[in-house]
């Protein structure tokens, strides 16, 4: 699910960088509040972050008296995107092994489908290995599978989510 969140981030700025013109001082801070965003890349209780939308307000500098940098509380709005348990939602394949698949959804590239969690589905080895049910329902690398998110879990240490998915339920499955 996409998520439009209000945040406030303190934005550190170092002496060097300060300008007394108003419009680069406002930039350096932009840039500086997006090069942040990126290297921060997910929280547990936001999902992924994905784009700043809008900076509501930039507050006045703080002086940091150990360094000399200047530290700018921001306020601004952002999109993020957190997959829910309950959630439907669609990803590509991109991994087939013997006891399931692991799909791409979004910024997210760990979701994994177990061949349990697939109803009637059989593993067909072979150079492009794939699984196909009695209905001749194929899904091998590069289709698209519309899934039911059955649990989420955020590992801390590599700012990353992991999903366990499921094809139990109406219309969940491979999407011509």
């Amino acid at each position: 699910m996409y998520i439009k969140s209000k945040l406030s981030w303190n934005v550190v700025l170092p002496a060097e960088n300060l300008d007394v013109k108003g419009l680069m001082l406002q930039k350096a801070i932009i840039t500086r509040l997006m090069a942040d965003f990126a290297a921060k890349k997910a929280s547990k209780d936001l999902g992924y972050f994905l784009a700043v939308t809008t900076v509501a307000s930039i507050g006045e500098g703080k002086v940091r008296q150990q360094s000399g940098d200047v530290l700018f509380p921001v306020d601004f709005s952002c999109i993020t995107f957190k997959m829910l348990t309950g959630e439907v939602l669609e990803g590509i394949v991109h991994k087939i092994l013997k006891h399931g698949i692991f799909l791409r959804c979004g910024p997210a590239e760990s979701v994994y489908l177990s061949h349990q969690k697939m109803d009637d589905y059989q593993y067909v080895p072979g150079e492009n290995p794939y699984f196909m049910n009695s209905k001749s329902s194929k899904i091998e690398k590069g289709v698209v599978v519309r899934f039911l998110v059955i649990g989420e879990k955020f590992i801390e240490a590599e700012k990353d989510f992991r999903a366990v998915v499921s094809l139990e339920g109406d219309y969940l499955g491979p999407i011509s």
